[in-house]
């Protein structure tokens, strides 16, 4: 079930990002990740946040600031079930225009994204990594 964001959920939902990261971006440094966790813990609470709870544990997320996606993150090992898509639902219905940054090497995401209506408007490289990302928008007739 997709539900909004409770205090509660802060360390899960860091744990959460720090595995999906470390799984999904194998090509940048685990150090990076590990580096950024404490930002990702004072940064978590400011931003627009569904989680999927499932079993009275959250399993995923997602991030908005405005009409962008931060990220979208789901346990490894429960991908491909639907929660990714339940949250982008939420997103959707909140918000007529998405956008979002994927890394060109994570072609999992990309293509799930691609599935969901999203469509490459352009590519830039990350500033922290270094890395070529594409710049994605989904725009539908979401009633806010």
């Amino acid at each position: 079930m997709v539900r909004e964001f409770q205090t509660g959920d802060l360390e899960r939902a860091a744990e959460i990002w720090l595995e999906a990261n470390l799984q999904a971006h194998g090509f940048i440094p685990r150090a990076y990740w590990e580096e950024q966790l404490e930002t990702v813990r004072d940064l978590l609470p400011q931003a627009e946040l569904y989680v999927w709870q499932d079993g009275g544990a959250i399993q995923g997320f997602i991030g908005l600031n405005g009409d962008h996606v931060e990220g979208l993150f789901v346990r490894p090992q429960l991908q491909g079930r639907g929660i990714g898509k339940a949250l982008l639902g939420r997103a959707r219905d909140a918000h007529g225009r998405l956008t979002l940054n994927v890394y060109r090497k994570n072609e999992r995401a990309a293509a799930f994204y691609r599935r969901e209506g999203f469509q490459v408007r352009g590519e830039g490289v990350d500033g922290n990594t270094g890395e070529p990302e594409y710049t994605m928008v989904w725009e539908g007739g979401a009633i806010c």
